[in-house]
């Protein structure tokens, strides 16, 4: 079917022989019949001017044309269809060499949910233009007064958002490879206010004590379902504080990752020492690492005897550690993961028992990474074994952590004294 001038209605202008724009309401329209699928292409050209209009339609006419003699169809994927595909491809991605892992899989598909929420699952991936993500930074900080979206999280959002286009582009799907989001307000790294939220130190000692209640109480019956996810729930959350480790890190870490080590015992206060080994298959950072944790509250250690009695309570202590290496530490039949949702409900729980003022502050259970990290910059602990203990750049640390706070005033202030019977004493 060929547009001839006879079959134009009043206030449609010719495109050629067989498209037309014409107006409705202020913008100008795009309609053009295609042959082989049988159906009009339309989408609004998203301009007032006439002008403009003609030349944009020109544009996208030669475009459709160039694709039906390439036997493409212009009949587009939807916007959730296209994110469907995209994650399908980069799920093939686990595990493999140069690959991704899980967590950061789970990542990917948080922001792409986000995009959907913006610009709506059912638009046509071919209606988009470069333009249409201008207002995503405004749509994303809209109404989250209890809850405020950082400006890296922001970044790390559009950054995923564009290599998906970019995937999109190359198969065909979209006619442009990326959008031209507003730059985004420029973060005064000093500034304390913008910093992630995380906890003081009287907040930590209050949270321990908590967390010993809590596990206290969930052990009494373990034979109920509901307790033992408490349970474990509880040690997730204290070996969490004890040792900075990322939420995906921590749910698949075997018991084969967990070592104890010899060491002299403290005279003043008990602890464990604990060799922890992220492997690069779960690190997001694709690299293997090994540290030791200082383990006071024998967070590992009673959770090591809660698996044994679970799994393996006929065989001995160096039976059970060989039985249980491949089981999963945090959870309840040693093969599925704990759940994110039942880590931040337990978080929650905890926090309420230690009486954590939450108002105007951003508490989540990432939140005890930020706290492991932070107290070792403070205690001037130098920034490489952060990094390498932590598996993060230097770059990453100084950027979000190597802050100056009250604690690290008063140590920088006071570097050349020492600390004796409660009093400053000069050093030199």
């Amino acid at each position: 079917m060929t547009l001839k001038k006879k079959t134009f209605e009043e206030g449609e202008e010719p495109i050629f022989d067989d498209a037309v724009i014409y107006k409705r309401g202020e913008y100008w329209q795009f309609r053009m019949w295609l042959v082989k699928e049988h159906k009009y292409a339309r989408f609004s050209l998203k301009t007032r001017n006439k002008s403009t209009a003609i030349d944009k339609a020109k544009l996208h006419y030669h475009e459709l044309k160039a694709g039906e003699l390439a036997g493409k169809k212009y009949f587009s994927l939807t916007t959730k269809i296209g994110v469907e595909k995209y994650l399908e491809n980069r799920e093939k991605e686990i595990g493999q060499p140069n690959g991704i892992v899980k967590g950061r899989y789970g990542t990917i598909k948080t922001h792409l949910e986000h995009w959907l929420n913006f610009i709506g699952r059912d638009v046509k991936l071919k209606e988009l233009e470069r333009t249409d993500g201008e207002d995503y930074l405004v749509n994303r900080t809209k109404g989250k007064k209890k809850l405020q979206v950082s400006t890296t999280t922001i970044a790390n959002e559009q950054s995923t958002i564009n290599a998906m286009m970019k995937w999109l582009y190359k198969r065909g799907e979209t006619y442009i490879d990326s959008f031209d989001f507003k730059k985004l307000p420029r973060i005064d790294t000093g500034d304390e206010a913008n910093r992630r939220n995380t906890f003081t130190d009287y907040e930590f000692d209050a949270i321990t004590i908590a967390l010993r209640a809590y596990i206290a109480e969930a052990e009494k019956d373990l034979s109920n379902e509901d307790n033992l996810t408490k349970a474990i729930g509880g040690y997730y959350l204290g070996v969490s504080l004890l040792s900075g480790m990322r939420r995906g890190e921590q749910m698949q870490l075997t018991w084969g990752d967990v070592v104890d080590m010899e060491h002299k015992r403290a005279r003043s206060k008990e602890f464990d020492l604990v060799k922890i080994t992220v492997r690069g298959v779960t690190s997001k950072t694709r690299k293997t690492r090994r540290f030791a944790v200082k383990d006071s509250e024998r967070y590992l250690e009673r959770l090591f005897k809660l698996a044994h009695k679970l799994h393996f309570k006929n065989a001995n202590d160096s039976e059970a550690k060989v039985m249980l290496a491949g089981y999963l530490v945090f959870s309840n039949d040693g093969t599925s993961k704990i759940s994110a949702r039942t880590i931040g409900y337990h978080f929650d729980k905890i926090l309420g028992l230690a009486k954590v003022n939450r108002q105007d502050r951003d508490l989540v259970p990432y939140s005890c990474r930020h706290y492991f990290i932070t107290k070792r910059v403070n205690s001037n602990v130098p920034i490489t074994a952060i990094a390498e203990m932590c598996g993060t750049s230097i770059a990453q640390i100084e950027r979000t952590y190597y802050h100056t706070t009250d604690e690290k005033m008063v140590s920088n202030a006071l570097a050349d004294y020492t600390v004796q019977d409660g009093m400053y004493v000069s050093k030199q």
